[in-house]
């Protein structure tokens, strides 16, 4: 073959492969143009355009008087579309100095000349979507939009705002574990009444259609959202905030006194089963004390002497004891095999009656009660818990409840010891609130309720729907058990191990509790140091049940670590804040409300004063005629349903009379005579070291007997 030929056939195998190519490439782009273009055609719809979510309002969690606990605030990002049609480049030239001038000033992070070179670039490089700035208020928002060129709109200023949402809490820390909070990633946590209540919350989302710009930036396509986000309901909880404040102020001190590691307390309401405070505190890394764990509902202990209560009701209601029974608890030490049980008291209690038992919380008696009738079947006594309900979780809304335990005859850990140490509370395990609930249900005429942190759902205002109380058990134990429970409670302050917390105002009832810290790996002791639960459970005012309350602190130092010592302070914290603001539980002031002939005792003092407060309260008064200039001071004489007001010599440099005046009133009167004072209390002053009527010397002194030191 000639090589003319050769280059011929080469190029004509060429062009046919081109020609067969190009053939192809036409039939593929008349497939996908006619066959597939639909297909294609949506696919780069979806890639450009998207419908993204948007979130609704979450609903607010409220106190049991409305005020907010959480709530979401609205936050904005401030972005730019300088590529917009209808933004008129002399408007943006006009206003750049301006609008750059009025940011600086508004958001104080940068000079002006910095905004205006960045608003430059943006402009020039015809940015869709420029972000100007992140989360800015709703105040700093409507600011912007009056700004030079903002002011024009979405379109003639460029200007878009994207709204979301931040969850805060008001109260910052205040019940923070409660309230809880729900975490957005697959594994996401759901705490408190924030996880319990999250589909109320949360609402309906909502769509908006947004276009893909360059850059993988998303813009807006229209003003408004294609499907509006409907609200989330509001929550109106049972916590008081005022109560809330002082219980977890009460823990607080008594944690750092003794360098506790955690502790908690829990406010309820009697009949209603209404948490109104909930704390828990923990140390953290750096030694200070934080919510970082809901001890209340989550941590399962060994409760100590506070289960004496159920066991010894347990041993009455089988009518295996009774309160005048006597036991010899001998000198404080009994051994069951390797195990030896101990009082508190140094050489123990000799004998005692079954209810100095409980008052005085002996361990030995508790251990030789049970055992000496219960030995033999002590399936009974475990049965009897059971059917307190004291076996059974409480079921509460809020997630992470703890299991409670009280071994059976015949468990795996069952074992000789096992009887004596249930009676003194070990070899169980109860959630401080499962403790509550119990002695809530003793205040409660026998009948348990299920701890309620909830009253309502709410919507704009509206309530859509309320949370009665649920009884978990109608009848703990008879009437006349209930009645020795009663009694033995009020016995713990009256006469045991609780008398500091013994007042002249109001009667509380209650058990003291001290038990040691079970570690998993190594017992009761670690390193030959021995931790301990101090807590302190009850109820008040003791004749007429209104609130419970369960105080526990974990670890506390070895000098001090008994419950009435550590958990008690807290308890009568709280109990005398509740009882101070409650006039329904203060029957001194509801008598005189009730028989308004009886006139209130007043204390001598300022005349202006005294007449506000007995007008203000509506009590009759009677001035004498000689008094009708008012002079400054006055003593009061209460006649039947009168106040009768006299007038209170005062003359220059001579003493004046201050018995019958308040401490304030007094060391007033007497400073501005020039004469020191001493005074020890507080009340009423009963008596003065310088006769009234003594001529005052230089440099007097005189010495206040107060009426309460």
């Amino acid at each position: 073959m000639s090589l003319k030929k050769d280059i011929v056939w080469r190029v004509a195998v060429i062009y046919l492969g081109l020609v067969v190519l190009g053939l192809a490439i036409l039939g593929r782009i008349v497939y996908l143009q006619f066959v597939e273009g639909g297909k294609w055609e949506q696919l780069a719809v979806k890639q450009t355009l998207k419908d993204f979510v948007i979130k609704p309002n979450r609903g607010d969690i409220l106190s049991d008087d409305g005020r907010l606990l959480a709530s979401s605030v609205p936050y904005y990002d401030i972005r730019v579309d300088f590529h917009s049609n209808a933004l008129n480049p002399d408007d943006f030239w006009n206003n750049i100095d301006s609008l750059s001038m009025r940011l600086a000033d508004l958001f104080g992070d940068k000079p002006a000349y910095v905004y205006k070179s960045e608003l430059l670039k943006a402009f020039r490089n015809k940015n869709r979507y420029y972000l100007l700035k992140r989360s800015i208020s709703y105040r700093q928002m409507k600011a912007l939009k009056s700004f030079p060129l903002f002011s024009y709109g979405r379109y003639k200023g460029g200007l878009i705002v994207v709204e979301s949402n931040r969850r805060i809490r008001p109260q910052r820390e205040l019940a923070a574990r409660t309230i809880g909070y729900v975490t957005e990633s697959l594994e996401g946590n759901v705490v408190g009444i924030e996880g319990a209540y999250d589909g109320a919350l949360s609402g309906k989302i909502g769509y908006r259609l947004m276009q893909r710009l360059s850059g993988n930036v998303w813009m807006p396509v229209n003003d408004n959202n294609e499907v509006e986000p409907l609200d989330g309901m509001d929550v109106e909880t049972t916590v008081n905030i005022d109560i809330q404040d002082v219980a977890e102020h009460a823990l607080m001190k008594q944690l750092i006194k003794h360098d506790a590691n955690h502790g908690t307390v829990v406010l309820m309401q009697v009949h209603t089963g209404e948490v109104k405070a909930i704390a828990n505190l923990e140390k953290d890394k750096d030694g200070n004390y934080r919510e970082l764990y809901n001890y209340a509902i989550g941590e399962s202990v060994e409760p100590g002497s506070t289960f004496k209560l159920p066991v010894l009701l347990a041993a009455l209601e089988d009518g295996a004891v009774n309160l005048t029974d006597t036991i010899d608890t001998g000198n404080g030490k009994i051994k069951f095999y390797n195990k030896t049980i101990r009082d508190t008291r140094k050489g123990g209690y000799g004998k005692l009656t079954v209810k100095q038992v409980f008052e005085y919380s002996s361990n030995v008696g508790m251990a030789k009660l049970i055992t000496d009738h219960y030995k033999d079947h002590p399936q009974d006594l475990i049965d009897r818990l059971y059917s307190m309900g004291l076996n059974r979780k409480l079921g509460i809304e809020i997630k992470g409840e703890g299991t409670p335990v009280i071994q059976y005859p015949g468990d795996k850990y069952w074992s000789g010891i096992s009887l004596p140490m249930i009676s003194h509370g070990y070899e169980v395990r109860l959630t401080p609130l499962q403790i509550l609930a119990f002695y809530n249900a003793i205040a409660n005429n026998g009948v348990m309720v299920k701890p309620k942190f909830v009253k309502a759902i709410k919507f704009h205002g509206r309530t859509l729907k309320t949370f009665g109380t649920e009884v978990l058990n109608p009848s703990v134990c008879s009437k006349e058990t209930l009645a020795k429970a009663r009694e033995m409670l009020e016995g713990v302050v009256e006469n045991g191990t609780a008398k500091n917390l013994r007042n002249n105002v109001y009667k509380i009832a209650g058990k003291t509790g001290t038990a040691q810290i079970a570690n998993e790996k190594y017992g009761y002791r670690v390193n030959a140091r021995v931790s301990y639960m101090a807590s302190f459970v009850g109820y008040f005012p003791a004749e007429d049940p209104e609130y419970s309350c369960i105080v526990m602190v974990s670890a506390p130092s070895n000098a001090v670590y008994y419950g009435n010592l550590v958990a008690g302070p807290v308890f009568r914290e709280v109990a005398d804040k509740v009882y101070a603001t409650n006039l329904s539980m203060q029957k001194e002031f509801l008598a005189y409300a009730e028989h308004p002939h009886f006139a209130p005792y007043c204390k001598n003092g300022k005349t202006t004063s005294l007449l506000d407060v007995l007008h203000t309260v509506n009590v009759p008064v009677s001035v004498e005629k000689k008094q009708s200039n008012i002079p400054g001071w006055s003593i009061t004489i209460c006649e039947d349903s009168v106040v009768v007001v006299k007038p209170l010599p005062i003359r220059q440099r001579l003493m004046p009379n201050v018995v019958g005046m308040g401490l304030k009133d007094a060391l007033y009167l007497l400073n501005i005579n020039g004469i020191r004072v001493d005074a020890a209390g507080w009340g009423t002053v009963k008596a003065q070291s310088l006769s009234p009527g003594s001529i005052i010397e230089k440099n007097e002194h005189v010495v206040l007997t107060m009426s309460i030191n």
